[in-house]
């Protein structure tokens, strides 16, 4: 079991967060809603630690 890293753990954190935002330009509410349904579904398979995925709902909720 892991536990959930809160702290900056990124390289190029701007560069990740311009990346972000551009995937979303031009998009609509909806589209843009459901680009960050599948990138947190894709990252979630990924991450694949139910213990770690549960952490991050509840950081997510505060």
């Amino acid at each position: 079991m892991s536990d959930l890293i809160l702290t900056p753990n990124i390289d190029g954190t701007d560069d990740f967060y311009a990346d972000l935002l551009a995937i979303h330009e031009g998009k609509d509410k909806a589209e843009s809603d459901a680009i960050n349904a599948r990138l947190i579904l894709i990252l979630a398979n990924h991450i694949g630690d139910r213990e770690v995925l549960n952490q991050a709902l509840a950081a997510a909720k505060i």
